[in-house]
């Protein structure tokens, strides 16, 4: 008789078969989902559903509102994607001032949404937040991929314009930590260029975070209030100090737009919903000075191209740590018009009215772990914890650079100038937050944040804190689902071969309540639960492997 052994094991490793008495005790608590990258490379997404009707939405941290496309949006950009089906009547759907509450969302690049306000219950992996408000749109110029139907918004409520207009609308994220529905107020992304990742909420994803001693956490800035705002100072971006920049090791000074205001520091913003880096024309002029056989080639978007065989590596320094570019991170794509030149990262632009002088998108994104903890009312700001994937001790190779773009199959069109393009002065606006107000980074504030019930980690910190003083056993961990088998067989002979088996993923159909007829979009969709392990593993496995074929009729 054959003897079968079944290890179940994760895609980065094996997966451990016993609980933390910290992780089993917080099931209820702690939700984690897959994360997948659209086929643009623009924006990532997570499944979400609203009432019982599934939809893609891209993640925000740089606003606050969650919103849809309706299926009364009759726009080019809306008629590609799943909508959220009006005639059908929800059990769970809530009509706010009878859909009369409107709701407009501008955006940088000249696009816009407008629509209504609605509550409806919001499912997250195996998290239900019943009445959430949320927007459906109902005009719309944004395009998206991928079967995308809107964005789920992670920023604080100060930015959020549904929270402004309607009573008891506080936004998803800050409504579950004012709640208290997680088990602590953060969440964590894992961003890869492979199309998978997660979206932790209440703890952090423990496949990635395997040493949470090296997590650089930086408290998050405090911002005056705008003319028509009130007269206390809040959160108002993911946004912390950039504490130095540096190229291949030379550092590069860094010149804050408004240095009075913000103590002589540079204001860096994360925000997985921007697909790149952005910096002042007087940081990135001076990044591009110090990198050989940099050259300006687009005055008016603030692009600059570097040899694509570049070994130069960037650095960024958060708090004490150093957080290293290589080529493979910063670099866009060749030019047509010289395919030994690069576009790259970062792009500059004038400086920002409201202060903030850098965004760190995705590139920089997919570099760390990044954690967004909410801070908690009277006894803890808001931090962001980086937590470095990469290993910048060893320099990428030509050859592995030439194989990253050869890979990413990226030309850009490009119209190169026939000589070099003079670094333009930008020009500061006015600052537009009311400086007689006073604002700090780390400020403890007493309202807005996370419900005082949670027991602070971090404290009233206003500097980057030090890890061996930190109570850090206090962080919660999940553990995304097995998505692998081993199959370890031993024969008669008593030979020992093994095997791979990859699980299928449950199909779900998209913009459609279960069994309306009229569904179009039916696709395989990773939708990873919180840790199952409580659950038999036939009936995981069962569960895991149930899969129908793709049908786009």
């Amino acid at each position: 008789m054959h003897r079968i052994v079944l290890l179940i094991c994760l895609v980065l490793g094996s997966w451990a078969t016993s609980l933390s008495s910290r992780e089993a005790a917080n099931l209820s608590e702690a939700f984690i989902t897959s994360v997948t990258l659209s086929s643009n490379g623009l924006s990532y997404y997570v499944v979400i559903a609203l009432g019982d009707i599934q939809f893609r939405v891209s993640l925000d941290t740089a606003s606050s509102d969650l919103w849809i496309m309706a299926s009364s949006c009759s726009t080019s950009a809306c008629q590609i994607a799943p909508r959220y089906p009006l005639s059908y009547e929800s059990a769970t759907y809530q009509a706010v001032n009878a859909n009369t509450t409107d709701f407009v969302a501008n955006y940088a690049d000249g696009t816009s949404v407008t629509g209504f306000v609605a509550k409806e219950s919001v499912h997250v992996s195996n998290l239900t937040v019943p009445n959430q408000a949320f927007a459906l749109i109902t005009d719309s110029n944004v395009t998206m991929t991928d079967d995308i139907s809107g964005i789920l918004g992670l920023g604080f409520p100060r930015i959020s314009t549904i929270n402004a207009t309607s009573t008891n609308s506080t936004p998803f994220f800050p409504g579950l930590a004012q709640r208290g529905l997680l088990q602590y107020p953060l969440f964590g992304l894992s961003l890869t260029r492979n199309n998978t990742g997660t979206l932790s909420l209440g703890a952090l994803d423990s496949s990635v975070v395997t040493n949470l001693s090296n997590v650089e956490w930086n408290p998050v800035v405090d911002f005056s209030p705008f003319s028509n705002e009130s007269s206390s100072s809040s959160y108002y971006q993911w946004a912390v100090p950039l504490t130095s920049l540096s190229v291949n090791g030379t550092s590069v000074a860094l010149s804050p737009s408004y240095p009075t205001v913000s103590a002589n520091h540079s204001i860096a913003m994360f925000d997985v919903g921007t697909p790149g880096i952005y910096g002042p024309w007087a940081d990135v002029s001076k990044l591009f000075a110090s990198f050989a056989s940099a050259r300006l080639v687009d005055e008016a978007a603030g692009q600059w191209a570097v040899p694509c065989d570049s070994d130069i590596t960037l650095s960024f320094t958060f708090g004490q740590r150093n957080f290293t570019l290589e080529p493979s991170d910063y670099l866009i794509g060749e030019t047509s018009g010289d395919p030994g030149l690069c576009l790259t990262w970062p792009v500059a632009l004038d400086p920002s009215p409201d202060g903030i002088d850098w965004q760190f998108g995705t590139p920089f994104m997919r570099t760390v772990y990044t954690i967004f903890s909410y801070g908690i009312d009277a006894l803890e700001p808001p931090m962001i914890g980086l937590y470095s994937l990469g290993n910048a001790t060893t320099p990428e190779s030509t050859s592995f650079v030439n194989s990253f773009l050869a890979s990413a199959s990226e030309t850009v069109v490009t119209t190169l100038p026939n000589s070099l393009l003079l670094t333009p002065t930008a020009t500061t606006p006015a600052y537009s937050l009311n400086t007689s107000v006073p604002a700090a980074t780390g400020a403890i504030v007493q309202t807005a944040l996370a419900t005082s019930t949670y027991s602070p980690i971090f404290g009233a910190v206003t500097t980057v804190p030090d890890p061996a003083a930190l109570n850090l056993s206090a962080i919660p961990l999940i553990t995304p689902s097995p998505t692998v088998a081993t199959y370890t067989v031993t024969d008669s002979a008593g030979i020992i071969s093994t095997s791979v088996s990859h699980f299928s993923v449950p199909s779900i159909v998209l913009g459609a309540p279960p069994g309306w007829s009229s569904a179009g979009f039916t696709i395989c969709a990773p939708m990873l639960p919180s840790i199952l392990l409580s659950v038999a593993i036939p009936s995981l496995l069962s569960l895991l492997l149930r899969c129908t074929p793709l049908d786009f009729s």
